[in-house]
């Protein structure tokens, strides 16, 4: 079935029309992938930016036409990319030592290529041991220079004194005080902000350069792979986390911008039945408005050099933010927080402003990761600004009516169509760990409200041994409200919370499937053709972009039985793991190039209309 025209000109009409203009409103297709997942020939240790450039040549193999990336921000060494050191700082990690500008190569190459040999690409896990030695030979290849001669370096340096003079202080300080965290700095320089000892930057100069030098070499790399997008007609779509690190240059020189005694999260939902607590402080409004926004402002300006599009994690932060006090026990997670702002009426008022001030101040098109506990006027808002939100597959049901799952044409117009996201199972491990089960701390609480003995009921209702990563599903024989009602002796309106549970997972597989028109069986495994028809679904709804995780793209390719869904999965929010952050793809790009089914990928991209051809350009 070929998909037939949508018209989108509505989206000219809204108050990012002109960022529209710049793209054109018409449907895409496209990939998502963490850089550090990548490696090509070239890598060391994990993918790098020159890298992209393989990227964006399978793109245009396959009819992608969208590349999302998540944050590239500079984490230090933590490797966590949502809780970077820096809003505009962008990881070394990433630079290419083969691509650095100014630098004579010859004397180096056999220092760089017994870095390759120990940090080889394309290992079952990215080892960020790299980082620390590759800083170490980039510091050499620093000091080789004189920089001092460099116009463009200090071009570079002359447009982004708004922040790049304090990260790189911040950097110097926290090598200098071992990476403890800024708060448990001496006084006279946890304290001093903008205003820095002269002691300690006559001492440190030659240190500070180099973390500036640092990131003109990556704002340089980043600039030639966007130039490559742009002649391939891709578009890069940014991950702009909301919020950064406790621990990071911004919080550290301007703290008056933030919240200290507060942390962000997320209240319970359900997948995460006690909420969760990332740790980030949460802005101080008010006292950004006074700052005329100078702030975030500039973190868009900055990141306008690299991106087309950018993605606003936790979207639903602009109208309000969970906060949770820092004295809060921390197995408490985000049960116990509040919303500020606190009251419901201001919300949409508050949310507004901030996206007027985001959307004149940028000509990069917003997109909005609108997920979790959304409030009500994000929906309304989203469209009347014209901007992309995220419909991901299995979510998109008629929850607490029929629970089916929304037809194409449900989806939103506005919206990133997608199977997966980087901190969800992956589509095999949705179909084979997920469907039809129910979050086993969700169950518990709710046994626990109810003064039930969850151990009891969970024996009477539960399949424990194919219940896997904290999944519980349900036993076949109970197929009825009124069975597990007979479990939990109660009447059903005393115990409506956990009847919804069952009614929205126990027929999950068999909604989907006729979701699907699939008239085949299909048990609990994925196979490599359900994977493409689920694709090939996902692609016909009548969203703009249809973007999913290189992942899924392969799950229906012949490296299927080399994907296990456990191991491919990028995080799990709520769980320190080394696991997290640290997934590597299961070929090189120059294998990607060449996979047998980039025809396959292309022909779901034509049948569903989002590959462009010039002569249908109405832009």
């Amino acid at each position: 079935m070929t998909i037939q025209p949508q018209s989108y000109d509505w989206l000219y009409h809204t108050p990012t029309g002109r960022h529209w203009e710049r793209i054109c409103a018409r449907r895409r297709a496209g990939v998502a992938v963490p850089l550090f997942s990548l490696f090509s020939g070239n890598s060391i240790g994990s993918g790098e930016i020159p890298d992209l450039r393989l990227l964006i040549d399978w793109c245009g193999k396959t009819g992608l036409s969208i590349i999302q990336l998540l944050p590239l921000n500079d984490v230090g060494f933590s490797f966590t990319p949502y809780d970077a050191k820096s809003s505009f700082a962008l990881d070394p990690l990433y630079l290419s030592l083969y691509h650095l500008a100014g630098i004579d190569f010859a004397p180096w190459q056999k220092e760089i290529e017994e870095l390759r040999k120990r940090f080889p690409g394309g290992q079952k896990r990215v080892d960020y041991a790299v980082k620390g030695a590759k800083l170490e030979l980039l510091w050499k290849l620093f000091l080789s220079g004189d920089w001092s001669r460099c116009s463009d370096f200090a071009q570079y340096q002359e447009r982004n004194i708004f922040w790049l003079e304090d990260y790189a202080r911040f950097k110097v300080c926290k090598e200098r005080q071992g990476e403890t965290a800024w708060w448990e700095w001496p006084e006279e320089l946890r304290l001093q902000g903008m205003v820095f000892p002269d002691h300690i930057i006559a001492g440190h100069q030659r240190q500070i350069e180099f973390q500036k030098w640092l990131q003109w070499q990556l704002f340089q790399q980043m600039q030639n792979i966007k130039a490559y997008a742009k002649k391939n007609d891709v578009l890069l779509l940014g991950d702009l986390p909301f919020l950064v690190s406790r621990d990071s240059a911004d919080v550290w020189a301007r703290q008056s911008y933030f919240k200290l005694h507060l942390a962000a999260g997320a209240p319970p939902d359900m997948y995460y039945a006690n909420g969760q607590r990332w740790g980030m402080p949460p802005y101080d409004w008010e006292a950004m408005a006074g700052g005329q926004y100078d702030y975030l402002i500039q973190k868009l300006k900055y990141s306008e050099n690299f991106y087309d599009l950018y993605r606003i994690d936790h979207f639903i932060g602009v109208f309000r933010i969970w906060t949770i006090p820092l004295a809060e026990p921390g197995d408490n997670a985000g049960k116990n927080g509040v919303f500020d702002p606190p009251a419901e009426d201001q919300w949409e008022q508050h949310g507004r402003k901030l996206l007027d001030v985001m959307i004149q101040n940028t000509i990069m098109l917003p997109c909005a990761e609108d997920l979790g506990t959304v409030p009500d006027c994000s929906y309304t808002v989203v469209k009347d600004h014209g901007i992309v939100g995220m419909d991901v597959q299995r979510w998109q049901r008629d929850w607490g009516k029929t629970n089916d799952f929304k037809t194409s044409e449900e989806y939103r117009q506005n919206a990133i169509a997608t199977v997966s996201t980087h901190d969800t199972f992956d589509l095999r491990g949705w179909w084979e760990f997920e469907v039809n089960t129910v979050d086993e701390m969700g169950l518990r609480n709710k046994c626990r409200t109810h003064g039930l003995d969850s151990e009891v009921i969970i024996d009477r209702l539960i399949d424990r041994k194919h219940s896997l990563e904290g999944r519980l599903r349900w036993k076949k024989e109970i197929q009825s409200q009124e069975q597990v009602l007979a479990v939990l002796e109660r009447d059903a309106d005393k115990v409506n919370d956990i009847i919804n549970m069952f009614r929205e997972t126990v027929d999950e597989r068999k909604k989907f499937l006729a979701h699907l028109k699939w008239r085949k069986t299909a048990a609990g495994k994925m196979s490599r053709v359900l994977a493409k028809k689920i694709l090939a679904k996902i692609n016909e709804a009548v969203s703009i972009f249809s973007i999913h995780l290189l992942q899924d793209w392969l799950s229906f390719t012949h490296l299927f039985d080399s994907l296990d869904p456990r191991q491919a999965r990028i995080n799990r929010p709520g769980t320190n793991s080394a696991d997290n952050w640290s997934v590597v793809m299961p070929l090189s790009l120059e294998a990607l190039l060449e996979l047998k089914e980039n025809e396959d990928i292309k022909e779901i991209c034509r049948k569903s209309g989002r590959i462009h051809y010039a002569e249908d350009d109405a832009c």
